[in-house]
């Protein structure tokens, strides 16, 4: 799974972001769409009005400053060179935001879905409601859904947008209930099968100062494929492109001309900083689904607000009509938040295409904290504490994701995953764990007084908060093979996702191949030993592969499965067994999987 991919059937989440107000903000490189057909009023027409949008993606409920890489940001300089940036925090987004909007009579903050889901301890221990009571607080206006707003199931989805406590946990704390979103989240994709409606609202018009705005949302068409099946029991996920179609046309019937997509649907930008000039030289230096979607929203739409890839870009792609509009992400984890300004002509109650600039901006953490933010963060923090700084673990640096195939902390989990297997079934020899499940690093600075090198249960929840099981099934040598090379076919071709593997197996990755035969078969090894197509593998992976997500299919044709404890739990399970302050884990080498380039 992609670091944007997360499954976990069990709830574990809260949805809240809060934002508040002041500082220094990194501009990366402004942009204009410009449409020629869409000329500015003549000198008789009615005065054109200012109109921004401030816009965030992929939160992922990260409230507290994101630790490691997780909490930096890329920015590009005049010689060429690049230098990381701490940004991020709920206190800080939201001064950030509150100082953007001043002086703009007419400001909306937006979003593009993955608010919550994949959420660290302080959200995701309470389902998710810190980050929601965030948002309102920040001022978020409205939201398209994203894949991981439906990893706790479509009626936690609609909890979260309706109120209410939740179903088994109950309240959090005496006479608090939890109000729910003040903003709508869009799902104009996501159709109830036994309705055959969305299951949230399809849009909604905003209108500020007369000024009158559209928002369509819309997450991506495979969202079954990088969620649990539980998650999207009962919903059928329609095209994106098609469907902000459908919808633009209704909201012109209504008079509303000014119309934005919010799509949790991404790309990939050439460069990953955040002020990368995307259409420097005349070309686009973006590639990935999102391109295709933009090229088949109607010319009507006048921007899109995407997401899901956790990038940084701000690029120019020509709608149908063969005009240029702005397509942008703002990275991930409130460390970037894109700014729109552009001009809404009254007379013809649209934006002026041509009129339309962007650029993102960084959340820096120089800046003073938003008071109120403060102060919501301090109240779940003490619910929290004594879950969150319980020490389960040591290590001796930072264990990262870091890695174009194979991570140290990816090696570490898998191993974790083995020992597991092992203890509920001696036969069990191998584990696999998607990248996409692994959603932050391990840092040996201290996050708050446990002391360095000591590893939190708050922490070790950041790196696996979906609650999904270790599962162990038999494989024949045959399938283990077809899995490893579903990494790099299929599905996965065009963007493959490398299984993190346990110390018992090894194997030669030619990149100088394509497709399936990037994996070397003859160089598959089982403790040392090469893989028997014909005889019978135990192998461990969370439920979530266990299913055949994120393209494994073959995973799913496994047989006799045993269901074992939570992932989390096999990862503390296995620090607290093997580390200790005298002797704390040191990360691998990361080499059990050999690439020739």
């Amino acid at each position: 799974m992609s670091p944007t991919h997360s499954r976990r059937p069990a709830p574990r989440r809260v949805v809240v972001a809060a934002l508040a107000a002041a500082a220094t903000l990194a501009t990366a490189g402004a942009l204009v769409a410009a449409n020629p057909a869409q000329a500015g009023p003549d000198a008789n027409s009615a005065p054109l009005k200012d109109l921004q949008l401030l816009a965030v993606n992929d939160f992922h409920g990260n409230l507290e400053p994101p630790a490691g890489s997780s909490g930096r940001v890329a920015e590009r300089q005049a010689d060429g060179t690049t230098k990381d940036i701490d940004a991020g925090g709920v206190e800080y987004l939201a001064s950030s935001l509150r100082t953007a909007r001043k002086g703009h009579d007419r400001s909306l903050t937006v979003a593009a879905g993955d608010i919550v889901g994949a959420s660290p301890l302080l959200s995701g221990l309470f389902h998710d409601e810190p980050t929601v009571e965030a948002m309102n607080k920040l001022g978020l206006d409205v939201t398209g859904v994203g894949n991981h707003e439906f990893d706790e199931g479509k009626d936690e989805l609609l909890r979260l947008q309706n109120g209410g406590c939740h179903p088994v946990d109950g309240c959090y704390a005496k006479g608090r209930k939890f109000a729910g979103a003040d903003y709508p989240i869009l799902s104009a994709n996501v159709i109830n099968e036994k309705t055959g409606k969305p299951l949230l609202k399809p849009y909604v018009v905003q209108n500020v100062k007369g000024a009158k705005v559209g928002f369509i949302g819309v997450t991506l068409k495979g969202t079954p494929n990088v969620v649990t099946a539980a998650g999207v029991k009962g919903l059928k996920f329609l095209d994106e492109a098609e469907t902000i179609n459908k919808y633009t046309k209704e909201l012109q019937q209504q008079g509303v001309h000014a119309i934005v997509a919010l799509v949790h649907e991404g790309g990939f930008p050439a460069s990953s900083a955040y002020n990368y000039d995307c259409d420097a030289g005349g070309s686009t230096g973006l590639s990935g689904p999102i391109v295709d979607i933009a090229k088949k929203v109607a010319p009507e739409v006048d921007a899109l607000v995407t997401g899901h890839t956790h990038n940084a870009y701000v690029c120019s792609i020509p709608d149908p009509a063969g005009h240029p509009r702005l397509v942008t992400s703002a990275a991930s984890y409130g460390r970037l938040f894109t700014e729109l300004n552009m001009k809404y002509d009254p007379r013809t109650d649209d934006i002026v295409r041509a009129t339309v600039k962007g650029s993102n901006r960084v959340v820096d953490r120089t800046q003073s904290k938003a008071a109120d933010l403060t102060q919501l963060l301090d109240y779940w923090q003490t619910l929290a504490a004594p879950v969150a700084n319980k020490p389960v673990g040591y290590i001796t640096k930072d264990v990262t994701r870091s890695g174009a195939v194979e991570s140290p902390l990816g090696d570490l989990i898998a191993d974790a995953q083995l020992a597991h297997a092992k203890s509920l079934d001696s036969r069990a020899v191998v584990a696999l764990m998607n990248p996409g499940g692994i959603r932050a690093d391990l840092v040996y600075a201290a996050s708050g007084k446990e002391g360095d090198g000591v590893v939190t249960f708050g922490e070790g929840f950041a790196v696996q908060p979906f609650s999904n099981t270790v599962n162990l099934k038999d494989l024949t040598g045959a399938q283990l093979v077809t899995v490893l090379k579903q990494q790099v076919s299929g599905s996965n071709a065009a963007a493959p996702k490398y299984l993190q593997i346990s110390s018992s197996l090894t194997y030669t990755l030619d990149l100088t191949k394509t497709g399936a035969d990037r994996v070397v078969e003859d160089s598959i090894r089982v403790d040392g030993k090469p893989v028997d197509p014909n005889a019978t593998y135990r192998v461990a992976m969370n439920s979530f592969l266990a299913d055949g997500g994120d393209g494994f299919t073959e995973f799913a044709k496994g047989t006799d499965q045993l269901v074992g404890s939570d992932d989390l739990a096999a990862l503390v399970d296995y620090l607290t067994a093997n580390t200790s302050a005298a002797a704390p884990y040191t990360p691998t080498a990361a080499d059990r999987v050999t690439v020739v380039k």
